[in-house]
Parts: C-alpha cells; structure tokens; sequence
C-alpha cells in the first residue's frame, strides 16, 4: 500500500486544482486555437487554388496535345509516343 511518504511525491508530480486554474489560462488557449484555425484555413486556401490552377494547365496541355495531332494528321507526319 502507499505511505505518507508515496503519496507526498504523488502530489509533488502531479499539479493541484489551484495550479491548473492559475496556469491554464482559457483565453489564451482559445486565441491559440483560433491562430492555428487561421492558419490551417489559408493553408487550405492555396492548396485548392494550387489544384484548380493543376486541373486547368492539365487541361491545356491535353488541348495542345489534341491540336498537334490534328496538324500532324493533316501535313501527313506520324508521331509516336
């Protein structure tokens, strides 16, 4: 079983009620978790327009691909790839 002794080192370790409410300041944690929100949101932000910016340069090329072939069937050139 534990002793005084055993129990005097567990409340040295762990922090009392009074230490977590002096310590744990809510409105600090929330103006924290709104930076963090802040950011992971302008980080989602540029990763959409990075990916809509992907999709219509696949696009393009695709359309370029298209338009070669087109003009390489009409001057009688066979392309490979």
């Amino acid at each position: 079983m534990l002793d005084d002794k055993d129990i005097q080192k567990l409340i040295e370790v762990f922090a009392t009620r009074e230490e977590v409410a002096t310590k744990l300041d809510l409105e600090e944690l929330r103006g924290d978790f709104i930076n963090l929100q802040t950011s992971v949101d302008a980080y989602a932000k540029k990763a959409d327009t990075y990916f809509q910016e992907m999709v219509m340069l696949s696009h393009k090329v695709n359309r370029l691909e298209k338009w070669i072939q087109e003009i390489a069937e009409k001057v009688g050139i066979k392309l490979e790839y």
